[in-house]
């Protein structure tokens, strides 16, 4: 059962990718009126087709791996002449090299939008369907190995609002913004702020050849010697009706400053004292929208493994609104992508482990562990691997989409086409570097099961 959960999550995985990005071809190719030949899913001998009134033929291919689609190309007639049997004097007249080079750009061009597309469309259901848990990093300790290029250094509580001028609230930003360091050498500046500062504080890290092995960048704050818990804010997500803060008067995205004579820093704060005070009347100090107001608030009681506690009838984390989900959609996918260019530089320059590099092993255990984690696990991959899929046919590697732009780019610079032969080595070259990827990255995936 658990292999086959694996392959029915890897099939319906790549199956939506390939689709998706050759879509985007297919359709700027049918608006620009090139007629395609074939519209495939999956590679090699055709077990399923059917054909559309445009005379397109769409197959189901015997290998799952990856898609094509075929356009009529004034080279294919000449090869195969034919085909033009088959064709109508319009769709001879309207080949894909016929066309305009913004044209056949734009196709070129197409499928990588798409998964760009569907990377943020993904990314926008994720994040209007889930909450936002207000995390924020908080700096446990820093080892005596760091070495400070500021005034200032790390202290406990902490509050990390930036690295080097980019946003980090999860884990996940903070392990990226690191690992795009790798091989640095100079400041990592850090952006905090500390309890009873209004104003954030700058502090710099000195670091030499950073990140330089594998076992490094698997946690590169270890390797820093800095430890961070992430720590919910203060801020009301949704408020029980009928419960002891929405008798109060207390209202989603109030940030809770003070119960009684506490401080509070953190959610885990509130639970605290709330929950030492059942059955009392305690003032809450409150940011409402910038407004410092004060509530008396009648915490509530429950029984607990015995014993009452507190309750004030509120959850933490707060909602999105559809436009912020769409800004943060595209913020990720753009974040995303660039990170995925800047490991993909630091592999070639030598600066982060090549073993990282996955192949179809690897994507579909990947996909069956998510799927078996969940729905939003398996789509946030599915979001993952998109961007990856996008960013990796933008390389100018021949027989990839971005070679090919780039070699309309020079087309457009010499005014003409580069010399059959010369196109022959170069596709020839560029579908070897495709092979012996594809190869490694097996190798990678074979060699974590050994």
């Amino acid at each position: 059962m658990t292999y086959l959960i694996y392959i029915l999550a890897f099939a319906v995985l790549l199956g939506v990718l390939v689709t998706i990005h050759e879509f985007g071809h297919f359709i700027v190719a049918r608006m620009c009126k090139v007629h395609v030949q074939r519209f495939s899913i999956g590679m090699g001998p055709v077990f399923y087709k059917k054909y559309d009134k445009h005379g397109t033929e769409f197959a189901l291919s015997a290998i799952p791996l990856g898609g094509y689609v075929s356009m009529i190309t004034n080279k294919l007639i000449e090869l195969e002449p034919d085909i033009s049997n088959e064709l109508t004097k319009e769709q001879l007249k309207n080949t894909f090299d016929s066309k305009p080079k913004w044209q056949r750009a734009s196709i070129m061009f197409a499928g990588p939008l798409a998964n760009f597309l569907l990377s943020i469309f993904i990314f926008t259901a994720i994040f209007f369907n889930t909450i936002d848990p207000q995390i924020v990093p908080v700096v446990n300790s820093a080892d005596q190995q760091v070495v400070y290029s500021s005034d200032e250094s790390f202290e406990v509580n902490d509050k990390i609002l930036s690295i080097n001028n980019t946003s980090v609230k999860e884990a996940k930003d903070i392990n990226l913004e690191l690992l795009s360091y790798a091989g640095y050498t100079g400041d990592l500046n850090f952006e905090v702020v500390r309890d009873g500062y209004e104003n954030s504080t700058n502090v710099a890290v000195q670091v030499q050849n950073f990140l330089p092995t594998s076992e490094s960048q698997s946690n590169p704050l270890e390797y820093l010697g800095v430890s961070i818990s992430y720590l919910m804010q203060p801020i009301i997500g949704k408020v029980i009706s009928g419960g002891s803060a929405d008798n109060a008067g207390l209202m989603s995205n109030d940030r809770i400053l003070k119960i009684g004579d506490a401080n509070v820093n953190f959610a885990s704060d509130i639970r605290k004292q709330v929950s030492e005070n059942p059955n009392n009347y305690v003032e809450f100090k409150i940011d409402r929208d910038g407004e410092i107001i004060y509530l008396p608030v009648n915490i509530g009681s429950q029984i607990q493994e015995n014993k009452t506690v507190g309750v004030l009838g509120v959850s933490f984390g707060t909602t999105r609104s559809l436009a912020q989900s769409v800004s943060k959609g595209i913020y990720e996918t753009y974040n995303l992508s660039l990170k995925t260019l800047q490991f993909i530089g630091k592999m070639i320059t030598g600066n982060m482990g090549t073993e990282n590099l996955s192949g179809p092993i690897g994507i579909a255990q990947m996909a069956g562990n998510t799927a078996q984690a969940g729905f939003l696990p398996f789509m946030y991959l599915m979001a993952l691997l998109s961007i990856s899929l996008a960013v990796l046919n933008l390389l100018p590697i021949p027989v990839l989409d971005g070679g090919q732009l780039t070699l309309l780019g020079i087309e457009a610079i010499r005014g003409k086409p580069l010399p059959e032969k010369a196109e022959n080595i170069i596709y020839t070259g560029g579908a070897a570097i495709v092979v012996m990827l594809m190869v490694f990255a097996i190798f990678n995936d074979i060699s974590r099961f050994l």
